[in-house]
């Protein structure tokens, strides 16, 4: 029998994932947002695939990516670019996972609203617990991650 992980924060989601009555994006929890741009916003993942994993999403709540303007993919992008560079410095990772889930079955947790994930890496991230446990271990506290992460913004 696998020995139990600790993850007090994935309750709340378990719990209530299907009873979000708000966008995450549209009215982001303000400890895991770390930038507000003119045309979107970077934010931590509560549930994150690793330490560091952002969200980068437009302020206009659409779900097709189709109708980004050319202004909201550009500002979407730059703030993408921008997170790399601060992940880069905060946590030197061996590389990136960049993308978008569009669809339930393509994996969007949150399909109302379009969003791109930038994932940090490092060689041997993928150890015995998610292979062999079906856990993730997330090193450190989302909090402290915002904190390291907002001044590459400023």
């Amino acid at each position: 029998m696998p020995e139990p992980l600790w993850a007090p924060w994935r309750l709340e989601y378990v719990q209530h994932a299907d009873e979000l009555d708000h966008c995450i994006f549209c009215e982001p929890e303000e400890e895991l947002l770390v930038h507000r741009g003119d045309e979107a916003l970077v934010m931590l993942n509560k549930f994150p695939y690793s330490s560091g994993h952002l969200l980068v999403a437009p302020h206009r709540h659409l779900s097709d990516f189709g109708a980004l303007t050319t202004t909201e993919a550009a500002a979407v992008h730059a703030l993408a670019a921008r997170g790399i560079e601060a992940l880069r410095a905060e946590y030197a990772p061996h590389g990136f996972n960049l993308g978008w889930n569009i669809g339930r079955v393509a994996g969007a947790g949150i399909e109302d609203h379009v969003h791109q994930h930038v994932v940090p890496r490092w060689n041997g991230d993928t150890s015995f617990m998610p292979v062999l446990g079906d856990a993730k271990v997330i090193p450190e506290h989302l909090l402290r991650t915002a904190e390291r992460l907002r001044p590459h913004f400023a």
